[in-house]
């Protein structure tokens, strides 16, 4: 059977995860790919890795688009997702409905989960929240960064900690067991992504 390769952000993962069998079904077609930090996976494409699908954040597929790395004819946008707040799943959860109580949920906790903050989309976002906030001093040596989001969540899912708490794209933390959706960031410090395929 024919495979259709994909590079994607994670935040796309659990929806094509929803889509994935009944279009193998209709299509006749196996649906494979690769989802992860959006900045990883356009170095993946710009590498030359073999791709038929992107889903990236409309920036970069517009971006891609100029450069000549994707037709522009078949850009269409699949849907918007929400930088959000995350808790392992046998704990309360916290308020975060604006930003001090986002900070105090921040300070209280004794790990802090959260994609790359180099090259995932929520991580770049969260790293400058948490600037913005003033608490990256006090959260020293708490941070847990990792490549993307769903293997941040996953860590924090089955992690040591007494009271963590996570921050990434909302598909990625209800994709993964043993964590909750607390919230989105709150106004001043949210972000909504809007992702492409093509």
């Amino acid at each position: 059977m024919a495979a259709l390769s994909i590079l994607s952000g994670g935040a796309a993962n659990g929806y094509v995860d929803a889509i994935k069998a009944a279009f193998t079904a209709e299509a006749g077609i196996d649906v494979g790919g690769i989802f992860g930090a959006v900045g990883a996976m356009r170095a993946k494409l710009e590498a030359g890795h073999p791709t038929d699908i992107v889903i990236f954040t409309s920036a970069m597929v517009a971006d891609l688009a100029t450069k000549g790395l994707i037709d522009p004819s078949t850009v269409t946008n699949v849907g918007r997702v929400a930088t959000s707040v995350a808790v392992r799943a046998d704990r309360a959860l916290p308020p975060v409905s604006d930003g001090e109580s986002l900070k105090a949920a921040l300070l209280a906790s004794d790990a802090v989960y959260f994609p790359d903050p180099a090259t995932a989309t929520a991580g770049i976002h969260f790293a400058a929240v948490l600037e913005k906030l003033g608490v990256l001093a006090a959260l020293d040596g708490r941070l847990k960064t990792f490549p993307n989001g769903a293997t941040a969540m996953a860590a924090m899912a089955k992690g040591p900690d007494a009271n963590p708490i996570g921050c990434t794209q909302a598909t990625e933390i209800i994709s993964t067991p043993g964590v909750t959706l607390v919230a989105p960031l709150p106004d001043g410090f949210d972000l909504v992504t809007t992702y492409t395929a093509a």
